[in-house]
């Protein structure tokens, strides 16, 4: 069973709305999977405190949690019994009506009373249980944000707004969607985990994207404008000069799309020189060419071993 979602965005029973999304995100922050690589633990908080957040921030849910008709997975809880139960009645002023002498009208008055009770629990409205989806989501959509269709298996489409820097595992709630309520009650909800594809040629560390470009010894020697792609288009990028295998190039604010009070992430280069076809000009060039300052590559290694 979930814990208490108080407890686990550590705010009172009385805290405002305001105070509840603070916490959430205070606590989304330091537990957000893309910032605790390998640390199941972190994202395990990270998921408590987002399904904590998505009942406390729905006043309906919240309500109906403060009074105990929901668990704090959302699930329908058992109607109460009667404080003290059928001692309650026993003790109760009137508890002759267990008197083996008594007269059989007291019992059908009890039995009576205990049927409309249950009458009332089984006709009071309900709300549907809430149902669970998975959806596969591209890379480029998580990382910049999309509108993506969810196919149910009755045929039915669903339109998921995806907000940029989606992670894989993360769940988003569509209010209404899920099972049917039962006697005028609203609907549940559809719970979607998202599951995010990888990139042929991007790959995603926190907010941050990584792309290897390949640059020609020309390129990298004269340095120059070459055009690269990026997650939302083509940019034109200046190369400096003189530029070995390995160099990064950092585009701020290129990588993931910001989303709220969060900034954008960095796009990041990493330039791989090509030599290409063999080419008789350019070994000519080599095997002839004089370097003014001659280096050598792998100095620092003498000694290693």
């Amino acid at each position: 069973m979930a814990e208490d979602p108080y407890k686990v965005l550590g705010v009172a029973r009385d805290a405002t709305p305001e105070a509840i999304k603070k916490a959430y995100r205070k606590l989304a922050r330091q537990n957000h999977p893309d910032l605790n690589p390998g640390k199941p633990e972190a994202e395990a908080r990270f998921k408590a405190a987002s399904a904590a957040h998505d009942l406390l921030s729905d006043p309906e849910r919240r309500a109906r949690y403060d009074r105990g008709e929901i668990d704090a997975e959302g699930q329908e809880m058992p109607p109460p019994r009667p404080a003290g139960g059928w001692r309650r009645h026993a003790e109760a002023p009137g508890g002759g009506r267990y008197d083996p002498h008594a007269g059989t009208a007291d019992f059908e008055d009890v039995f009576a009373d205990l049927f409309a009770r249950q009458r009332a629990a089984e006709t009071a409205p309900r709300p549907g249980r809430d149902v669970s989806y998975r959806l596969s989501v591209p890379f480029l959509s998580a990382v910049l944000g999309a509108t993506e269709k969810l196919v149910l298996p009755d045929g039915k489409q669903l339109s998921v707004k995806i907000p940029p820097g989606v992670v894989s595992g993360q769940s988003l709630r569509l209010r209404g969607q899920g099972g049917p309520g039962r006697n005028g009650g609203p609907a549940g909800h559809a719970v979607i985990e998202l599951e995010v594809q990888d990139h042929p040629l991007f790959r995603r560390e926190g907010l941050d994207i990584h792309l290897d470009l390949p640059v020609t010894l020309k390129e990298a020697v004269l340095g120059g404008p070459v055009t690269v792609p990026a997650p939302a288009g083509p940019l034109r990028v200046t190369l400096p000069a003189g530029s070995d295998t390995g160099r990064v190039i950092r585009l701020r604010g290129k990588g993931v799309a910001a989303e709220g009070s969060r900034p954008a992430g960095d796009l990041l280069l990493t330039l791989r020189v090509m030599l290409g076809p063999p080419d008789a000009a350019l070994e000519a060039f080599v095997r002839d060419w004089m370097p003014q300052r001659p280096f050598d590559p792998r100095g620092a290694m003498d000694g290693a071993s």
